[in-house]
């Protein structure tokens, strides 16, 4: 295995590496800038790193090189599989240094890349950053990791410019799994706006009059989903799902009302029919009586395709 080519460099606690210029990657390498840190940065279409390099980056002319001068290495990129593009010609500088992944992809993905890190003698944390590119650096910026908790130790104060970190565990798949979860509620989010905005936009309603309705709703779902509970999930957690307030049967009524009332407006139907599902698995199931909550079985459990209803 290669020896790493600027050991010098890279036992500098101050010096970091930023391979990927997109708007993350730029404002992570403003952030550190910031923050005091000699900050190396390379991108595969170069004149991306032109803004940061005026603000005091510098810029590699090779991956290699740009591994080689710091002993924490971020990587913010589309997905792992750019990871091994841009970095599986330069695997030698790796040796001896962290490999902190911030991009977006499978648990299963980010363990198989944690064994290839180590396998060039890397360490190798997962990351997954929860705010928008703007929010980097901010009190509101937080983000996930995971993997080997001396080497978190180690990079905390550095990565803490970034946002607070949030440490899960060992298993470098936690951090991404713990990502790709919050992007399911914000994603589902999102695509439920919209649904929404469309169905009153039918009848008429402008988008800047039906949005600020319906973020209110948007804003309020965790206050109502926390009200009344010590401990929220704690019921999931004892597979405790009492019906006194909602129940699937009612809920599952609305959902079907939200299907018919989007057929006929000639939507798509996507969203609401895979909402409607859950509701129906579970009342097929007898759990009409129960708490909502009860849909978590037939998401956890999914019927096969030949014994979908």
């Amino acid at each position: 295995m290669n020896q790493p080519q600027n050991l010098t460099t890279s036992q500098d606690g101050n010096a970091v590496t930023v391979i990927g210029l997109g708007p993350m990657g730029r404002a992570m390498t403003r952030t550190l800038l910031a923050a005091g840190h000699r900050v190396t940065v390379w991108n595969r279409t170069a004149a991306r790193a032109d803004g940061v390099v005026e603000d005091g980056a510098t810029l590699a002319a090779t991956p290699g090189e740009a591994v080689a001068e710091s002993g924490l290495v971020l990587v913010s990129l589309t997905d792992y599989q750019a990871m091994y593009d841009i970095l599986g010609g330069a695997t030698g500088p790796l040796a001896g240094r962290t490999l902190v992944n911030l991009s977006s992809d499978t648990p299963e993905r980010t363990r198989e890349a944690a064994a290839w890190a180590a396998g060039h003698g890397a360490a190798f944390l997962t990351g997954g950053v929860m705010v928008p590119a703007p929010m980097v650096g901010t009190e509101a910026a937080y983000v996930y990791y995971s993997g080997p908790g001396e080497v978190m130790r180690t990079h905390q104060a550095a990565l803490a410019a970034l946002g607070t970190p949030r440490y899960l565990g060992e298993d470098p798949g936690l951090a991404q799994l713990m990502y790709q979860a919050q992007l399911t509620v914000f994603l589902t989010t999102l695509s439920g706006l919209m649904h929404a905005t469309a169905m009153l936009g039918a009848a008429g309603m402008k988008a800047r009059e039906v949005l600020p309705e319906l973020l209110s709703t948007a804003d309020s779902t965790g206050d109502i989903l926390r009200a009344g509970e010590d401990s929220p999930g704690a019921a999931l957690d004892a597979g405790e799902h009492p019906g006194d307030l909602s129940t699937v049967t009612m809920m599952g009524a609305t959902a079907d009302h939200i299907v018919e009332a989007s057929r006929s407006l000639g939507l798509d139907l996507a969203l609401p029919l895979a909402v409607r599902t859950h509701y129906r698995r579970a009342i097929d199931d007898g759990h009409g009586g129960d708490n909502w909550t009860r849909i978590i079985d037939g998401i956890r459990a999914p019927r096969r395709p030949d014994r979908a209803t």
